[in-house]
């Protein structure tokens, strides 16, 4: 018979149980949303408990995040092309309280709307000087800073006349690798809010304006960018939407 670090045999073990919450979150599978029928699991989900690997391995602290990968207008000889914006806000737990020391990533389109990936087909042109990619790690106060240029949208033939609204795409890692969770970033007012099945997955319209940044004159830089806020909140009533796992990059 096992037993777990402490001798306790692991037979006598109650795994705690996952509850999803429909409202706040995204169905796993949203008929609007026709990508999710090819990867809604056909079969009940089952908890993997985290066994020494997972939680040691693969570092990712500070020694992974480069100088300027937060900043992603300088990461080019020259500069990329757009309106540039400032991002920022917190990572936050469930209580209100500072998450210190988690790697945050952000993917995106470029101002014209396109990616930099080879399965982006929509004939928007490509920016050299732009990669649409960035990483930083939240401070002792659970704040992040991005330097970026606004997205544009872009069509994805999702349905008839299909167009994302602008959005930035995060990434936040925790202790391990297998405790990561992904989100988008909307910019207020977008009009096609209304036409968007991923922004629409998220039933609560609470639970979607969470996912809507604010506009944040007190850190725009004079003369040179606008900024935006946004905070994190991993969970709780107030839980930022979360994805179940990663989109496609044209997503």
């Amino acid at each position: 018979m096992a037993t777990d670090t402490n001798g306790k045999h692991t037979d006598d073990l109650v795994l705690p149980t996952y509850v999803r919450d429909d409202t706040s979150h995204p169905a796993l599978h949203t008929p609007e949303y026709r990508s999710t029928a090819l990867r809604t699991p056909q079969r009940p989900l089952h908890l993997l408990p985290q066994n020494l690997t997972e939680v040691t391995g693969p570092l990712l602290g500070h020694e992974r995040v480069g100088e300027h990968d937060h900043d992603l207008t300088v990461q080019h000889e020259g500069e990329p092309l757009g309106e540039r914006i400032v991002v920022s806000g917190r990572v936050l737990d469930s209580d209100g309280r500072p998450v210190p020391d988690t790697l945050v990533e952000v993917w995106q389109a470029n101002a014209a709307g396109r990616y930099r990936h080879s399965g982006d087909r929509h004939p928007a042109p490509l920016d050299p000087n732009f990669s649409g990619v960035g990483r930083c790690m939240t401070d002792d106060q659970g704040r992040y800073r991005f330097v970026t240029i606004k997205p544009g949208a872009y069509p994805w033939r999702n349905h008839d006349n299909a167009w994302r609204p602008a959005h930035i795409h995060f990434s936040l890692f925790g202790r391990a690798f297998t405790q990561r969770l992904i989100t988008q970033m909307y910019f207020p007012g977008d009009p096609l809010f209304f036409q968007d099945p991923i922004f629409q997955s998220v039933r609560d319209p609470k639970a979607r304006e969470r996912m809507i940044c604010r506009f944040d004159l007190d850190n725009t830089v004079p003369e040179w960018a606008l900024a935006y806020h946004f905070d994190i909140v991993l969970r709780g009533s107030r839980a930022t939407p979360f994805e179940n796992e990663d989109d496609d990059d044209d997503d």
